[in-house]
């Protein structure tokens, strides 16, 4: 995932080159900045946010799951979730601020904040509420470009290109300087996107069903769940990269969707965004279930992936500390001078040291340092605790205080 996210994020540094407001990537380049383009527009762009939102609602569930096991009311737990979103907030607030306007830690936290108040929704409630999301996301991708087809129709310029209003979107997210100024464009991009994905269907919807999949403990038990995570990484990734063809089909200059009615498709692009991102999560079960079903522990590889995944939070932030500077106007400059290919190579040696890092970090049995930030923030000192004979809140209903086997075919 963290792999991915380096490269989706990569492009938004390519200031100076040709390009548009509809996207970060350039226009220009070789053909081999060509062909990752397309690369990325069918498997990467659009795919990546919906997995990472997944795996933060998941790990909401494990999160409360671990501290009711510890003997911790609901009540508690509860608090504890809140103080961690509001401490990725301001994370992400920093984050943009100082590094990277495309930060989604602020926007996940308002989602975790907002959605706690369906935490204990029944299973049934929140499958109705994922269809709703996922409904609306599909009818307003349909209706949006069938409003922007129409105008298109009657000469209105949706673009801006025509009136020399266009301009490359990376160069309005890294090519300015100084840094102060460019500080205040991220802080306003950043409060700019966040309600965007807060609203986009899609993103609440993943969160959701992160939590029915969390409270049957899916990727807890894959091998149990195989037929299941099979179906959903053929299916997902084949309906996900299929949808991005038409974007894919533009970085090649063929574009089938006219520019306006291209605005529109980004809508249903990221519907089908979700279900690759689901299939992603699905296929990296399915490798989890053939170590789980086997007699041979994981080997180095899959250890130092893991160490990795341990320290996500850290490794996301880490990415923007080398990409920023490196790259962006206010500092050495040098996404003028490079192109996709490039970024994707930098992204592939920020990814190396990550691994190195979080291996030294796991041989020492020290976690991230923005983990241990983030959990002094969230736990609640012993003394703030509900003793555990004064109940406050139910429990979870199918979730985290009782073992999976017994609600998993509760509802």
């Amino acid at each position: 995932m963290l792999l991915l996210i380096a490269i989706a994020n990569s492009t938004w540094y390519l200031w100076g080159h040709s390009g548009s407001m509809a996207s970060p990537h350039p226009t220009d380049g070789s053909q081999l900045d060509q062909v990752i383009r397309v690369v990325m527009a069918i498997a990467v762009d659009g795919r990546i946010l919906p997995l990472f939102a997944f795996l933060f609602g998941y790990g909401m569930v494990q999160f409360a799951r671990s501290r009711a096991a510890r003997g911790i009311v609901p009540r508690d737990i509860k608090r504890m979730l809140r103080r961690r979103h509001v401490g990725m907030l301001l994370l992400g607030l920093l984050h943009a601020l100082l590094l990277f306007g495309g930060d989604i830690l602020g926007a996940y936290a308002v989602l975790g904040l907002l959605l706690m108040l369906l935490f204990e929704a029944r299973n049934k409630t929140l499958w109705i509420l994922v269809s709703i999301l996922v409904g609306l996301a599909l009818v307003g991708g349909v209706s949006g470009m069938a409003t922007l087809a129409s105008l298109e129709s009657s000469g209105f310029d949706i673009t801006g290109a025509d009136s020399g209003m266009d301009f490359p979107l990376a160069d309005a997210a890294s090519g300015i300087t100084p840094y102060w100024v460019a500080m205040l464009v991220r802080l306003a991009f950043w409060l700019a996107v966040s309600p965007t994905l807060i609203f986009t269907g899609v993103i609440p919807a993943a969160i959701l069903l992160a939590w029915i999949a969390a409270r049957y403990g899916v990727l807890e038990e894959p091998e149990r769940w195989r037929p299941l995570l099979t179906k959903v990484a053929v299916g997902g990734i084949a309906l996900g990269w299929l949808s991005g063809i038409p974007v894919a089909l533009e970085h090649l200059g063929r574009p089938i969707l006219s520019p306006g009615v291209s605005m529109g498709y980004m809508s249903l692009n990221y519907v089908g965004g979700t279900a690759a991102g689901l299939g992603y999560a699905a296929v990296i079960a399915l490798i989890a279930a053939r170590y789980r079903s086997g007699s041979r522990a994981p080997g180095l590889a899959a250890r130092l992936l893991a160490a990795v995944g341990k320290r996500s939070l850290t490794f996301y932030l880490l990415q923007s500390v080398i990409f920023a500077p490196l790259l962006a106007a206010w500092g050495l400059g040098l996404g003028e001078q490079i192109n996709t290919t490039g970024a994707v190579l930098i992204s592939l040696g920020i990814w190396a040291l990550s691994i190195a890092l979080a291996a030294i970090l796991e041989w020492r049995g020290q976690p991230g340092p923005m983990e241990a930030v983030l959990r002094r923030f969230t736990y609640l000192p012993p003394e703030k605790l509900t003793p555990a004979g004064q109940h406050f809140g139910s429990p979870l209903p199918n979730g985290p205080p009782i073992a999976p086997q017994a609600y998993a075919h509760q509802d």
